[in-house]
């Protein structure tokens, strides 16, 4: 039986970096429940330290998720969660995404990337492959071809 998943991004600053990767990829910042996060406090399962207010919306302090903007309603959701955590990055990631764009969009979007904010690291070549490594942000490394 096949699983459905999401991927999380551990990192400094879930929703800054959600906007970032949302604007970088093509999907949507998940919305947030604010009325769900207010019922949640009212109820004790929450406190209001638990959230913040981020671009005048009140949300979960320790995450946010991007969602693929093509996903139906009532399809699994394609979802990249962004998760607060203490430590900073110190090391090479292990897994990362490729974003697919074709040969002939490299270059576009190697210049789109690098002006939100994207570091680039280096180009790779396998055979007649060719990629662009760059890092987020907060150093997440990822890959362009």
């Amino acid at each position: 039986m096949a699983h459905d998943f999401q991927i999380t991004v551990d990192c400094a600053d879930p929703h800054a970096l959600a906007d970032w990767w949302a604007e970088a990829i093509g999907w949507a910042v998940e919305p947030s429940d604010e009325e769900f996060i207010r019922s949640m406090i009212a109820k004790g399962y929450a406190k209001d330290e638990d959230t913040k207010i981020h671009r005048g919306v009140l949300v979960w302090k320790d995450g946010a998720a991007i969602l693929h903007p093509d996903t139906p309603d009532d399809a699994p959701r394609r979802r990249i969660l962004f998760q607060l955590v203490p430590e900073p990055k110190t090391v090479k990631n292990r897994i990362h995404l490729d974003i697919r764009v074709g040969p002939n969009n490299l270059q576009p979007e190697l210049q789109r990337l690098t002006t939100l904010g994207a570091t680039f690291l280096h180009n790779g070549a396998q055979g007649p492959h060719t990629w662009i490594t760059l890092a987020d942000p907060e150093g997440n490394e990822f890959c362009l071809s």
